[in-house]
């Protein structure tokens, strides 16, 4: 295990780390630390929000890269696990409208081989809320390993969930949505984007699936819908939609997990991560979250590459 870095965490993220290759033009690519679960880390850590990050992360070049990034943005290792495997590369396109998508290259990678000797027996008292998202949840044979820290520290700490559909991890679409619910059973707090909950439930518009996830467990559940803002719905009964922000993108890479990153924020800062609070959360509460999530992930827009906001910036 690497040693601590920051302050004693308030939230513990676990997911892949992983390198972005981006256009750099001439047939020549930047080599950029990444990762859903990595850059929603990096984010709270902006957010002066303390933050450790539970990843296996490779002993290879690539992987010194990705624990500097950590590193050098306050982001506790403690639970990091040093891994043999190589480190996960994606291989990013940005498109025409400035949209990332994505090409993996996974196999035998240090993401994705948890066992549970390698989980922290036991977290830090310190921390309230562990989120937990995309491919490092889906992929075997760690996935399931993964999930069985988020059930059993359930009762203690919120848990907040990411899916970040990326259908090259499962093409079977029924499968995926499975998966995806029982994670949602699982969670406190879920957060998808409009793209993920189309492209899982085809035939069913965001209320019904805003209804759905609540109905399996979740107390709170929010929908990003891209620049026009996000829109939840709450255990209690509450829905809320707030607007975006109108920005110029240059581009998208991280900005969902910014949102919730902000949205965690948010929350704490609102002393509303207590599993005996979440519950009960009003919609109020729940619409200023909103507000602030949108401002980071807007602001994270507007500069290339995953470079969340800072806490000073959104003041």
């Amino acid at each position: 295990m690497s040693q601590p870095t920051t302050a004693t965490p308030r939230v513990v993220v676990c997911g892949e780390t992983l390198i972005d290759l981006v256009p750099a033009g001439d047939a020549l690519w930047r080599a950029l630390a990444g990762g859903s679960p990595a850059n929603t880390a990096v984010a709270l850590a902006r957010l002066s929000t303390p933050t450790a990050m539970l990843a296996r992360i490779s002993a290879d070049a690539f992987g010194a890269q990705l624990r500097a990034r950590l590193r050098d943005n306050a982001v506790d290792l403690r639970y990091v696990v040093d891994a043999d495997e190589p480190s996960t590369l994606a291989v990013v396109d940005l498109g025409d409208a400035a949209g990332a998508r994505y090409t993996f290259h996974l196999d035998g990678t240090a993401d994705w081989q948890w066992t549970p000797k390698e989980l922290p027996a036991a977290l830090a008292d310190s921390v309230v809320a562990i989120h937990a998202g995309s491919m490092a949840l889906v992929r075997p044979p760690g996935g399931v390993v993964l999930e069985s820290l988020l059930a059993r520290e359930k009762s203690r700490r919120i848990i907040s969930v990411d899916p970040n559909v990326r259908p090259a991890m499962c093409p079977d679409r029924r499968e995926y949505a499975r998966i995806v619910e029982r994670w949602v059973g699982l969670a406190h707090v879920v957060k998808a984007s409009l793209d993920d909950v189309c492209w899982l439930y085809p035939d069913s518009d965001a209320d019904d699936v805003l209804a759905d996830w609540v109905s399996r467990g979740a107390a709170l559940v929010v929908l990003t819908c891209g620049g026009d803002g996000a829109i939840a719905a709450t255990r209690g009964g509450d829905r809320v939609s707030v607007g975006g922000r109108s920005v110029v993108v240059v581009d998208t890479i991280g900005a969902g997990d910014t949102f919730s990153a902000g949205l965690l924020h948010a929350l704490d800062a609102a002393d509303l991560l207590d599993v005996s609070k979440i519950g009960g959360i009003a919609g109020a509460d729940v619409e200023k979250a909103l507000h602030f999530a949108v401002d980071a992930s807007a602001l994270a827009c507007t500069r290339e590459g995953a470079n969340p906001p800072w806490l000073r910036e959104l003041d």
